[in-house]
């Protein structure tokens, strides 16, 4: 087979295979198979049921994988002529990985690998619910933001629990005792649990005790958390620009730019062989030979 009919194969594949992909009917179905997927995880669960049904789920399970190998098989064969394309989508990596990790050896025979990889498969209904991809995104563009905020509170809770320590050490040895408790205890005041005992607590130590709480409560629950909320609602922001920017690509040139673009390269055309004409004709003659 020559080269060109292998090319022309690959593309016949691809252009078939792209219109099944492409439809509303194999979006709808692969979306049915995840939701059954999940339901299928769900009835799990229950003891009883799987010691009665035990066969038919077993059956169901090896079913839904068969659908979704076929599934990766023509999103594969849909960039047939491209195969590039297909790994730049990071949806198609990942539903690769779920499907081909189900096949291997060590996940048939471990059961708890076997669970987290169909768990997984309910994940990718994230692919088709545009709203739940963006959120998606979002969280992953916002963890270097949310690195720096772990860091900043981090070492914020360093600070405060051995300040604590130092003064509540002997006094309140329950929560103060070593540096994990003091960071324990800081740690679920962050959350405003317990707040008013602790309060109560410390003013009973000492008065000064009230300043620690509260500079500890505005920078740890006010401040740091409005930091992290302003990180993910940026996120969130570049991840609708960016899910916008794909829905809408940016529209091609129309035609009447072409159009006019076209004549004006044809009238420079024009006046070049004119003006090689007048070269010409102003040229003396050659003189003739004799």
């Amino acid at each position: 087979m020559s080269e060109r009919t292998a090319a022309r194969l690959r593309r016949s594949l691809a252009d078939h295979s792209r219109r099944i992909v492409d439809s509303g009917a194999f979006t709808a179905t692969v979306f049915c198979l995840i939701a059954g997927n999940a339901a299928l995880l769900g009835i799990e669960t229950y003891t009883g049921v799987v010691h009665q049904w035990h066969g038919i789920l077993k059956a169901a399970e090896h079913l839904f994988l068969v659908a979704f190998t076929a599934e990766i098989l023509l999103r594969a064969a849909a960039h047939a002529d491209r195969p590039g394309d297909f790994f730049r989508d990071p949806w198609n990596i990942f539903d690769l990985l779920v499907v081909t990790v189900a096949f291997m050896p060590f996940a048939r025979e471990n059961a708890t690998v076997l669970r987290l990889l169909r768990l997984a498969r309910v994940l990718r209904a994230a692919r088709f619910l545009p709203q739940l991809r963006v959120v998606i995104v979002a969280v992953g563009k916002s963890l270097p933001g949310t690195l720096s905020f772990l860091l900043v509170g981090a070492l914020l809770l360093y600070v405060y629990a051995m300040v604590g320590w130092v003064f509540f050490a002997d006094d309140d040895p329950e929560h103060y005792g070593s540096f994990g408790r003091a960071v324990l205890t800081l740690f679920l005041l962050m959350t405003l649990d317990g707040l008013g005992d602790a309060v109560r607590a410390g003013l009973e130590i000492s008065r000064w005790s009230i300043v620690y709480f509260a500079s500890f409560v505005l920078l740890g629950s006010f401040v740091l958390v409005n930091l992290l909320i302003g990180v993910v609602i940026n996120s969130l922001q570049e991840a609708r620009e960016l899910e916008a920017g794909q829905d809408h690509p940016v529209p091609a040139r129309p035609a009447a730019a072409d159009d006019a673009n076209a004549a004006l390269r044809a009238r420079i055309a024009d006046a070049r062989r004119t003006l090689d004409d007048l070269e010409a004709s102003l040229e003396p003659s050659a003189p003739s030979r004799r």
